[in-house]
């Protein structure tokens, strides 16, 4: 049982006793982003949002309500292939550090730091996240549960902050969840380029992909019965309310998530219901939706191996290893950079 407290480490912002925080996102930066964004995709043609935005305190728990749906299958997967394979990740690595990038709570990451604990090699974990708040708080849990080891917590955007990530020891970056699958493939090759100018031979990623499959089973797991997936959607039009004046009518937008075949990709849009105005006060701004326009909010990739291997390598990063569940639905690869 891990029990013992740990001492504050690190010259970082002070944190919880055994946690260093380093914050690189400024009060003010998230509203700034939004305003800037929907000036750009929310007026403009055709209307795009990043899927960060669906991401509040609601979203979060709408989210996590998601994972445990029947349709859904990516989180439930991934942790079969973690449970199956942390023990390979820990020995093939052979990382002292674990990084994760939009860390969340750290559950399935837990299996791999328990892993590299049995093998004696965890020496440090570095939670990468944007909320300070919520990344103090899972923190100051992990120096508790692991307190032989440094928590060294970024505060940060993985889009902007990849530079931030603390050196040092031999690292490897676990990227989960198919989180990657948000990023277009420009988007994408920029991220990977980025994260492996940053690390050092040896240096390893551990990134989550959700696979190409049966189409109706793609579209169950976004379109699902219970409509959860809906009200995680139409959630993001109650933040543009709460955070830039809005008058937006949740319900008089339709949830469709369709599959695109030329892009491989689950496409998340609000479909308007009828011709409606909608005044944004804040930027004092009038936005127009035509009936049946849509408001894109999320791209989802699915993959093939012989894609992400080649994509990897295009950024100089070698995969090592491919792992799937029993079904095929999802992988997780070893990459190490050359």
């Amino acid at each position: 049982m891990r029990v013992r407290t740990a001492q504050m480490v690190g010259t970082g912002t002070p944190g919880a006793p055994g946690v260093r925080v380093d914050v690189y996102v400024r009060p003010g930066d998230a509203k700034r982003a939004l305003r800037a964004e929907v000036l750009e995709g929310l007026c403009g043609r055709p209307k795009e949002l990043s899927p960060k935005w669906l991401y509040d305190e609601r979203g979060s728990q709408l989210f996590d309500d998601i994972t445990r749906l029947p349709e859904y299958y990516p989180t439930r997967r991934e942790r079969e292939i973690l449970l199956a394979h942390a023990g390979d990740v820990a020995r093939l690595s052979g990382a002292d550090t674990m990084i994760e990038l939009g860390s969340g709570t750290s559950e399935k990451t837990r299996l791999l730091l328990d892993a590299m604990e049995e093998a004696g090699q965890l020496s440090r974990f570095v939670p990468f996240d944007v909320s300070e708040a919520f990344l103090r708080r899972a923190a100051a849990d992990l120096a508790r549960e692991y307190p032989g080891i440094t928590v060294h917590a970024v505060v940060g955007d993985f889009e902007r902050h990849l530079g931030q990530l603390p050196g040092g020891g031999r690292r490897l970056v676990a990227f989960l969840g198919g989180t990657i699958g948000n990023f277009k493939p420009a988007q994408r090759a920029l991220f990977l380029r980025e994260l492996s100018a940053g690390l050092r031979p040896g240096d390893g990623l551990l990134l989550g992909t959700d696979l190409i499959k049966d189409r109706e089973r793609l579209h169950a797991a976004y379109n699902d019965r219970a409509g959860v997936t809906a009200e995680f959607n139409r959630n993001v039009l109650r933040v543009l309310n709460r955070e830039l004046g809005g008058d937006f009518d949740p319900d008089a937008f339709e949830h469709f998530a369709p599959f695109d075949e030329e892009n491989a990709w689950i496409e998340m849009r609000l479909v308007s219901r009828c011709a409606q105005t909608v005044w944004l006060s804040t930027l004092r701004r009038r936005v127009d939706f035509a009936e049946g326009e849509v408001l894109r909010t999320e791209v989802s990739c699915k993959f093939r191996q012989a894609q992400v291997e080649a994509e990897l390598a295009e950024a100089g990063l070698t995969l090592t290893e491919w792992w799937t569940d029993a079904a095929g639905d999802f992988a997780l690869s070893l990459a190490l950079k050359r």
